[in-house]
């Protein structure tokens, strides 16, 4: 049994060498292989699984989820996925999508392997199996590489060569996580692509990244419309800017900010409050005596 764990510690490892992804079809083929000449492959209650709480994939596509259903429907379920014991039932390390495919085909068992993993372990191979088999969205990607750098305590220089991307792609992709929650919802979901959330990516304005993010799904605006846009009336919104927030203003923005314990920022007609969570702006609706109970 402590062979068995060496040396599937050892594939991970190799999966996450210096040289870039190794093949996540192998390690799966060696565990498949493995647990048919043992005789390990079984039969699990669909009841039981629950999704691998690392699933870097928050968005599956549903055509895709009902012909895979189909195929399952006709032929079964070719490949068992892999899983790991919990508390309650089951954790789904590898194949979610066979999974979900088998629930809407109607399955109420499905062949798996169990094998015991650890989190850290059940976290990167989600991600390989993404990486390598799907196309995760950025936002997605972003947030599985942000898991893999915490967990394995690795700089972004080191999970480029580990993931066999360029330092770039990394830092461009990290970069989206700044974005604002409703802005990121919006790559999440395929609503703007990658390379819109990256031209937003380099404002500093939250609320300027929203509305120019809904501007681009409304009037259907390319990357590079885009950009035009923003480079030739960047440095006539600055200068109206400074035009209409004179020192009236600024003397009010330091008020709010430090009566509100956030930032605040006045512009012409406008006055916009930031607050990081539900929590957060229940607090600053506390402090300005506002019951939204009423």
């Amino acid at each position: 049994m402590n062979e068995k764990r060496k040396a599937l510690g050892k594939g991970l490892e190799q999966l996450f060498s210096e040289g870039g992804l190794s093949s996540f079809q192998d390690l799966e083929e060696n565990i498949v292989e493995d647990a048919k000449n043992n005789n390990l492959i079984e039969e699990i209650p669909i009841s039981e699984l629950r999704a691998n709480p690392y699933q870097p994939r928050k968005v599956f596509e549903e055509e895709a989820l009902n012909e895979l259903a189909e195929s399952i429907r006709v032929h079964g379920v070719f490949q068992p996925i892999i899983v790991k014991k919990s508390i309650k039932g089951y954790e789904i390390i590898a194949g979610e999508r066979r999974f979900r495919a088998s629930k809407i085909a109607g399955l109420k068992t499905i062949p798996a392997i169990v094998k015991d993993f650890s989190d850290d372990e059940m976290m990167q191979i989600a991600l390989l199996e993404n990486l390598q088999r799907e196309n995760l969205t950025a936002i997605e990607e972003a947030k599985a590489y942000k898991e893999i750098i915490e967990s394995m305590n690795i700089t972004q220089d080191e999970l480029a060569k580990k993931v066999g991307k360029s330092r770039s792609h990394v830092t461009n992709i990290l970069g989206l996580l700044k974005l604002p929650a409703s802005v990121q919802d919006m790559v999440l979901y395929n609503k703007i692509s990658m390379g819109h959330a990256r031209v937003l990516s380099k404002l500093d304005d939250p609320q300027r990244q929203e509305d120019l993010a809904q501007k681009v799904i409304d009037e259907d605006l390319s990357v590079r419309n885009l950009e035009n846009m923003l480079s030739k009336n960047f440095e006539k919104e600055e200068r109206h800017v400074k035009k209409t927030q004179n020192n009236e203003y600024k003397y009010i923005e330091t008020y709010l900010k430090e009566k509100l314990g956030t930032g605040v920022k006045i512009t012409n007609d406008k006055i916009s409050i930031k607050f990081s969570s539900v929590h957060d702006l229940n607090r600053i609706l506390e402090i300005m005596n506002m019951d939204i109970n009423e």
